[in-house]
């Protein structure tokens, strides 16, 4: 590991942590150069299926994106910010395990809005009337008495 103070290319461990989840190891290290001390974290890489969109362009899948969306759905109302990362790791469970290296930006709506469904139906229409594109209000009623 590079210093990033002197850029010296040997440094040492000297105190290894993992997270309470267990997903996190933190390092501190010592510059054997400039003999400053630093800290590392190391974490696993996942490797999320790429978005297609409508005109067939790719995209990485982008959790601040699908973050965003969601606040923007959930704007005002009573839900917690641990509900909305809960969520998010439910989306990102579901595509890992679906084992595909591409999905469709409509299914990855579809899971943002079983996800809204499930933590705030006003969240839920707020962003279905938007994602859907409705055309009259019979649409939007139809919506409403499905929840």
């Amino acid at each position: 590991m590079r210093c990033p103070y002197c850029s010296h290319v040997d440094t040492q461990v000297v105190e290894t942590r993992e997270s309470d989840e267990g997903d996190v190891v933190r390092r501190r290290r010592r510059c054997h150069s400039c003999d400053k001390r630093f800290t590392t974290y190391e974490r696993a890489e996942i490797a999320l299926p790429a978005v297609v969109k409508k005109d067939g362009t790719r995209a990485e899948f982008d959790m601040a994106k699908v973050r965003a969306s969601m606040s923007l759905a959930l704007r005002k109302r009573p839900v917690s910010v641990e509900q909305i990362d809960a969520a998010i790791e439910r989306i990102q469970e579901k595509l890992l395990n679906s084992g595909a290296k591409e999905v469709p930006s409509t299914r990855l709506g579809e899971l943002v809005m079983r996800e809204l469904k499930r933590i705030d139906k006003v969240a839920y229409v707020r962003f279905a009337s938007v994602y859907r594109s409705f055309e009259d209000v019979d649409e939007f009623r139809q919506l409403i008495r499905d929840i």
